[in-house]
């Protein structure tokens, strides 16, 4: 997501009411258990109606095989927590949000895959407006998206020498996100595949687990 729209988006999210639905729970604790088993699983298998995303750290319970899996080589994670600076941002801007982006522990190798979630509530309108401006000129709809939340988008990012496909949406009151980049020689429905398959195991590092 573009800075600026970012920005925007989340001054407006400070201001709103926190909702009350209780699907989602608040707070900066860390998740406290083992990561899962890393299964491969597409996005379009995944119920994403089941999960129960909290807003709160999660980047240590990202299965390893699952970066390796999305990026080709192994990778080094550079996490953050809601309100520190961060050298993801361009100028360490402070993010309102807990996210991890992982590079090739090899410098020569093109690729960054990336999770995080909202710290503040979100509303399904504000969601829904979110979901809209991820519709750009540098970012369009991929057709017949899976759901990934509700709303949800799921968008394709040309850059230079690299694609980014990535895909975000509402579950209960956070709103997650996550995108894979590879270089533009990766097949566009590889890079798909791939892409759905590391955001659904962002969602189940960042959910409650099913019983």
């Amino acid at each position: 997501m573009p800075m600026v729209l970012r920005a925007l988006l989340l001054s407006a999210l400070l201001t709103l009411v926190p909702v009350a639905i209780g699907v989602a729970v608040s707070g900066d604790a860390t998740l406290s258990r083992e990561p899962a088993a890393y299964k491969g699983t597409d996005l379009a298998d995944f119920d994403t109606t089941k999960a129960v995303v909290q807003r709160a750290p999660f980047c240590d319970l990202v299965p390893a095989a699952a970066v390796t899996k999305a990026l080709g080589t192994k990778a080094t994670l550079a996490a953050y927590d809601n309100g520190e600076k961060s050298d993801a941002f361009p100028g360490g801007d402070v993010p309102h949000e807990y996210g991890c982006r992982f590079s090739p522990s090899d410098t020569a190798v093109v690729g960054e895959a990336r999770g995080w979630v909202f710290a503040p509530p979100v509303t399904t309108d504000a969601a829904q407006a979110m979901a809209e401006a991820s519709l750009t000129k540098a970012c369009t709809a991929l057709p017949a998206a899976p759901a990934y939340g509700a709303p949800s988008a799921g968008v394709l990012c040309p850059g230079d020498g690299v694609q980014t496909v990535s895909f975000r949406g509402l579950f209960g009151d956070a709103w997650l996100a996550c995108s894979l980049t590879l270089p533009s020689a990766v097949a566009q429905d590889e890079l798909v595949r791939r892409a759905g398959r590391w955001c659904v195991a962002v969602a189940q590092a960042a959910s409650v687990p099913l019983t």
